[in-house]
Parts: C-alpha cells; structure tokens; sequence
C-alpha cells in the first residue's frame, strides 16, 4: 500500500533483548518485536511464546457464572423450553451455534431466534420476548446481546420468564456511575465491576465457550467434545476484531490448528468454496475471506443462514448453504466497492474541507455503511459517518480515528439523534432525514478546535530498522512464532532507508505487481516485491534512483526454487 502521506514511527520500547533472546532462544530482533507489542516481563514472554489450552483461564471467575449454570441444568431437567436470542453478526451467529450445541447435547428442548438486522436493529427485542412468551418458552437465553436490553428484559421478567444473559459489551452507566444492569436472573459478563475474570477482552462466543465448559463440567460431558468446540470460539474472536492478546491469542492459535481437521461441515465447505488449504487457515483467511461469508447472511439476507451453515448435518445442504453465502459475500462486496467510488467522489467534490466526514448515500444498503465508513475513513484518515435511508428515517455508521471520540461526538448532538449507541472509534444512530445537513454542520463546528491538521495525518509503525543481512531462512522460520498476526499483534514491519533500486518491471495479468532487486549502501541485493498498481508504482518512480521501505521478509518458492524476498508495504522515493 503507498503510503507515503503516513508518519514513519519507529517503537523504542525498551528490555534486555539479548538476555531474552537467549532465554527463550530467539533472536534479539524476534524479542524486540515481541516487546513491542506490550509485552513485558518473563512470563509473559513465555506466555506469548508458548502458552497453551492449560493456561486459559477458570470460567467460574465470570460473574453469575454458577446461576446461570444451575438455572440453565434446572430447566433441561424440568424439560422447560429454552430460548437462545443471538445476533446477526459473525460473533452472534458462533455464539448462537455453540449453545445450541452444546443444550441439545445435554438433552434441553431448546431453539434460537436471530433478529433481523434492518426489521428488528441489534439484540433482543419487545417482539421477540412476546413472540417467546406466546411459545410458552420458559428460559431466554441472550448470547453477544442482552447487556444493554434494560427494558425488554424488563418485560420478560413481568410476563414470568427466566432471563440469562451472556454479552461482553460495555455496561452503561448512571449519572453517579452505577453500573446499569437488565433486570436477568443472571448476568454472565467480563465487563462487570464485580468480576474476578482476569481478561475483560473476549467476544461474546468465547463468553458462551467459557459457559459451555462449567455446563459440560456439571454434566460430566468429556472435556475433548467441549475442545471440539473451540474453532467455533477462534472464528468469532477474529471476526469480532478482539486483540489477539492474553487469552484471545491462545484460543485463535489452538483454533486454526483445529481448523485442518474440523468436524464441522459447513467450515469445511465454506472452505472448499473459497479455495482455501485447509491446512494453512491464517487470521487472515478468518477476517477477510470465511468471517465476510459468514457476515454476508445477516447483511443482505438473513443470518439464519449461517447459523443453518454452522449446524448443517447434511452435505448436500452445506454445500447449498456454502455457495450461497459465498454469493452474497460476493454481492456485498461488488455493493460496497460502488458504494466506497460514490462516497469518494462526494468527499472530493463536496467534503475535503471538512474535519469530519458527512455522508448521505440515500440508495446504499444499511448494512454496508460501516464497511464504507471504514474505507473512506483508511482513504482520507478522517472520522467518517456514512448515512442512508432506511425505514422511513436515515440511519448512519461511523468509524473514528484514535484523536476524534466518535460516541462522545455523538452525545454532544444528541438531540437531533432518535437513536444512538457506540463507543470511542464507532457507533450507530439515526436521525430524521431534515436533519441531515444541521448534523453535519454541527459535527464539524464541534470538531473545529478538538482536531489538528496533525490528526489527520497516519502513523505508520516500524519495529526494527532492519539491514538485508539480518535476513536468513531462519529468522522467516522464526517470525512464524510470532502468529496469528492480527489486531493488537500485528504482522511485524521492518524499514531500510536509501535502498538502490537497480531494476522494476511490472507482472501479473492485471498489472497490479511489481517486482524489483533492490540494494542497500554495502551492495547487499535483495529481491522485493510490491502488490499495487504497477503502472502508477513505474510512473510515481520515473527518476527516481533510491527508495525508503517498509517491509517484511519472505520466502519466495517458484518451480522448486527458494529465495529471500522483501514485501514492500510501504514506500518513499527519493
């Protein structure tokens, strides 16, 4: 990616590199990435390094864990019907999977009801507590939703229902900062005050798995079914973009392996459909190739689907199940490419001037303005809202940049919102459609004194200002200790300044690659390679005979020849 409008930052995180290296026996270079990325101390670099399933943490530190446990077990035993309320996100359809796996295990008579992203907006719902009572269901049981459902839960208690919740969303407050909590029977949540759970950052499926584990436990269910179950955990924690941190980065390393050999026949489909190894599953394929499948349903159809996909016993149902959800990931990504090429080009014509970006994309599918928001916001390194008619209203998605508190910005126009909720880098409201033009107005005079020109401006981290002779065979090996790459353990970025370029040619069908040999001031030569577009790359270059790279070291295997190569990911001619 050329960046060349970003701030170049190099970590100086401080430790004794060398003894750690030659404790754990890495590099000095692999410790310093390590320490990096905020870990500190010995163990925690053995953790990091080597932690395993052994060390997840006791489920039972979760507040309500044990009632929720016994109100659960009391209601199968009865035989009472229970009813999982999920949401229609990758993180609620993995947690609306795993529970209901695992109650059908022990025998309970339960269902699940998924809300409908545009008809019903986020979480549980007035109708859907009417529509359980009217089924004579006993026990409703939310999962990724449910913190925040004050008075619906409300209404479930009046009507005689037993209310569990499982979330791990932020907890609203009072005005004297009591915590505000539904009135559930039981509150399973890392974000309560009250909880003793070590790691507040887990998604709303891994609330469910660490669930799972103390029912299975009471239940005398093997421990290895409940392991089974941890790819589904893994998927949701990438998708739901949790920093792969502390125990996060345990579950999501031990879930891939899992991924190899999954049971699961609507993965192992969704794989074959987007012409994955199996084998070599990474983050990334989770995040940007089978999380945006799984994501697509609740987008533009219903996230039924991949719930359906997720429990699917029959192949020739999973097969179906996969080639349509790979569709409409397909669908959704062509929707939100035009919807970015709109939204730009009203940025350009219209925006440039503004500190906070005002979209209103009236004809653009609901679903896809956080997606676009995003896009325009990495383009422009602006907070972007984008909006869209929707049921007889404008609804909008925003996304922030670290220096912009895009819920706080949110409250302060508040009364022009009917409906808002969100946190420091995103949130969600809706607003009448005559307040459009007041609302952007209005966020950019606020914005006027709280955002610099410097804000604007990205940073782009180095870890370590790395020569080519650093770079063997050895050290790529070794850098794969340092995965899953993802948030909050991002792929390492090394830099070289004033590399001689002695040649450039562009390849691919599509023009879209450049390859280059490259030298640093001693002559050493290392290949690179450049994914962007090559033409503009050639032009942007023409007379220039020196570059500044960011990069990360490879393995290049091409008709049975190995060679070290650099991925460029970013550049600066001079």
């Amino acid at each position: 990616m050329k960046m060349t409008e970003a701030v170049w930052m190099l970590h100086a995180k401080k430790a004794d590199f060398n003894r750690l290296a030659e404790q754990f026996h890495i590099s000095p270079v692999t410790a310093r990435i390590i320490r990096n990325r905020d870990i500190e101390g010995e163990e925690a670099f053995r953790k990091y390094l080597s932690g395993g399933l052994s060390e997840l943490y006791d489920p039972r530190l979760l507040p309500d864990m044990e009632p929720a446990v016994r109100i659960l077990g009391e209601a199968v035993k009865r035989g009472s019907i229970l009813r999982i309320v999920g949401d229609y996100d990758i993180d609620g359809v993995c947690s609306t999977c795993l529970l209901y796996l695992a109650l059908q295990r022990i025998g309970a008579k339960v269902d699940y009801v998924i809300p409908e992203r545009i008809k019903d907006g986020y979480g549980i719902n007035e109708q859907i507590i009417e529509a359980a009572f009217a089924d004579k269901v006993e026990v409703i049981l939310t999962c990724d939703n449910g913190i925040a459902a004050i008075h619906q839960i409300a209404r479930a208690k009046e009507l005689g229902m037993t209310v569990v919740v499982t979330d791990h969303h932020d907890i609203q407050t009072e005005e004297g900062g009591k915590e505000l909590l539904p009135p559930a029977d039981a509150i399973v949540n890392p974000k309560r005050r009250d909880s003793r759970y070590p790691f507040s950052e887990i998604c709303g499926a891994m609330v469910a798995y660490k669930l799972i584990q103390v029912l299975y436990e009471e239940w005398n269910v093997p421990k290895k079914e409940w392991l089974d179950m941890l790819e589904l955990a893994a998927i949701a924690t990438v998708g739901d973009v949790m920093k792969l941190k502390d125990e996060n980065r345990i579950v999501v390393k031990e879930g891939l392996k899992r991924l190899a050999f999954t049971k699961n026949l609507g993965l192992k489909k969704l794989i074959e459909k987007n012409a994955l190894d199996p084998s070599a599953i990474t983050a990334y394929h989770i995040g940007f190739v089978l999380g945006p499948c799984l994501n697509a349903g609740g987008r533009l159809q219903t996230a039924r689907m991949a719930v359906a996909l997720l429990l699917s016993r029959e192949e020739e149902e999973a097969d179906r199940l996969a080639d349509e959800l790979k569709a409409l990931n397909d669908q959704r990504k062509d929707m939100t490419q035009e919807g970015v090429e709109m939204a730009s080009a009203l940025v350009e014509e219209c925006y440039m001037g503004n500190k906070v970006l005002t979209v209103f994309l009236p004809d653009c599918h609901e679903s896809l303005a956080g997606i676009i928001a995003g896009r325009i916001r990495e383009r422009y390194h602006k907070p972007t809202f984008i909006l869209t008619r929707s049921e007889g209203c404008v609804k909008g998605s925003g996304r922030s940049i670290e220096a912009y508190h895009m819920f706080q910005s949110l409250v302060e126009v508040k009364d022009l919102l009917l409906k808002f909720g969100g946190h420091p880098m995103a949130a969600g409201f809706s607003l009448e459609e005559k307040d459009v033009e007041e609302f952007r107005r209005r966020l950019n005079a606020n914005a006027e004194e709280k955002l610099t020109e410097e804000d604007f401006i990205p940073k782009l981290w180095i870890d370590v200002a790395m020569p080519f002779e650093y770079i063997t065979e050895s050290f790529v090996k070794e850098l794969e200790y340092l995965e899953p790459f993802g948030q909050g353990n991002e792929k390492p970025q090394f830099a070289q300044k004033a590399m001689a370029i002695r040649s450039a040619r562009v390849m691919g069908r599509n023009r879209n690659v450049v390859r280059l040999s490259l030298a640093n001031e001693r002559g050493f030569a290392m290949d690179g390679i450049v994914f962007t577009e090559g033409d503009e790359f050639m032009e942007e270059m023409r007379g220039h005979r020196q570059m500044d790279i960011i990069y990360y070291p490879s393995v290049n295997e091409y008709n049975g020849n190995r060679n070290l190569q650099v991925v460029v990911k970013a550049w600066k001619f001079r």
